[in-house]
């Protein structure tokens, strides 16, 4: 995302430094380089907040230090921890690989380069049926015995450092430490009798934060700052630095507020005037389980964008929001369908409400239908994605205002 918005001229800012705003700018700020918040700013001044809310991250493996151990003096696997609620079975008999960020020394202190070691590199082996007969009635995983990939044979013992300092174009005596983790090889596919389907690993909720990043570079506000948002660590809970439980967005918004002069009260007034839209991808009806899904509020993919609905707040939709984002819908020209969990099924929960405990503006939950959630290949429409963007592209475009007595105009 830094790179393509440094290709449309966005500036980049740095939390640690003074910011100099400007009507009609366009910014980024990254923070822990997993999180990321651009913004455009219209060029006659601005009256509130057009917010779009996503997140980066996936369940997925995360390498552990000391990462090697050696089996029976003839191969090394490697000790991964779960990060986040994955579907283990998927992540078996398939090509893996490592990426990440390492931490190196320096003449000039420390420096973090990003890696990927773009080869097929490790497989989590699964076991024989005739050693687990029962392995089609249903199997538990067990995170420490089952998950862990194979590496390589003996002589690949302390060939992980070797490898990763490779890919840093480094020493390995120069590494600090290490964020890396385990991902999936197989590539992204267009699938379906009429080529109607995708299929890919992270589609929750790169697919949003995508279009959510497109739709801002298509854009142009007229009379609310348009914000494009991208958390890190939702799938465990959003409360880490660069969660939406942080101070990221109150941050950014209050250094944009106050590089334009606003008084504390004008600061309240622009809440008022402001809108959240929490992106985060939502089931849709399994063709195989299709008795899992509400019996009236049934989204499928390719029939457009899923507003989200859940009286015990798991998601934040309420008939306002709910109205607003229609109209938005309406107004772009785009399909829109509903998402309710079984009245006696407990579903996931998403960042909008954990957001707007940091930022209270109006707030919509919404997603784009997708099946195998938290698989490491997942599966959705190939329309909707443009929905999405066509969507937050007018989204970013106008301006929603309160007026009094629970009343909204959208502009």
């Amino acid at each position: 995302m830094s790179d393509a918005f440094d290709a449309h001229g966005f500036t980049r800012l740095n939390e640690g430094e003074v910011w100099k705003l400007e009507a009609g700018g366009n910014y980024y700020v990254s923070r822990n380089d997993s999180a990321l918040i651009a913004f455009r700013i219209p060029k006659n001044g601005y009256v509130g907040y057009q917010i779009m809310a996503s997140h980066a991250d996936s369940p997925v493996f995360k390498i552990k230090t000391n990462a090697e151990i050696e089996v029976d003096n003839a191969m090394i696997k490697l000790n991964v921890e779960k990060y986040g609620g994955m579907i283990c079975a998927p992540w078996l008999d398939r090509p893996l690989s490592i990426a990440g960020r390492v931490v190196i020394d320096t003449d000039k202190g420390i420096e973090t380069r990003l890696i990927n070691i773009d080869k097929d590199l490790l497989i989590i082996p699964n076991l024989a049926i005739h050693m687990n007969h029962d392995v089609n009635n249903g199997y538990s995983f067990n995170a420490q015995k089952d998950m862990l990939p194979l590496f390589g044979d003996i002589d690949a013992k302390g060939g992980l450092l070797r490898i990763i300092a490779e890919a840093a174009g480094t020493k390995e005596s120069a590494i600090l430490d290490t964020d890396l983790y385990l991902y999936n090889r197989n590539k992204g596919t267009v699938f379906g009798a009429n080529n109607e389907y995708i299929a890919s690993g992270r589609l929750d909720d790169l697919q949003s934060a995508f279009s959510s990043m497109k739709a801002l570079l298509l854009s142009e506000p007229k009379r609310n700052i348009a914000l494009h948002c991208v958390y890190d660590n939702e799938e465990v809970g959003s409360l880490s630095k660069q969660g939406a439980a942080s101070g990221f967005l109150k941050d950014v918004m209050g250094r944009i507020n106050s590089a334009f002069g606003k008084s504390d009260e004008e600061k309240l007034i622009l809440l008022q005037n402001s809108f959240l839209i929490s992106a985060d991808n939502a089931h849709c009806v399994h063709p195989n389980q299709s008795d899992k899904a509400d019996p009236t509020n049934r989204p499928y993919m390719n029939k457009g964008i899923v507003i989200k609905y859940s009286a015990n707040q798991k998601y934040t939709t309420d008939a306002i929001s709910g109205a607003l984002f229609r109209k938005i819908c309406n107004k772009a020209g785009v399909p829109y369908q509903t998402f309710a969990n079984r009245s006696d099924m407990i579903g996931g929960s998403t960042l909008g409400n954990i957001s707007t405990s940091q930022v209270a503006v109006n707030t919509i939950d919404i997603g784009l239908p997708q099946l195998a959630m938290h698989s490491c290949y997942e599966t959705a429409g190939a329309r909707d994605t443009a929905y999405l963007v066509k969507a937050a592209q007018v989204f970013y475009s106008s301006s929603v205002e309160g007026i009094g007595n629970g009343s909204y105009s959208l502009s």
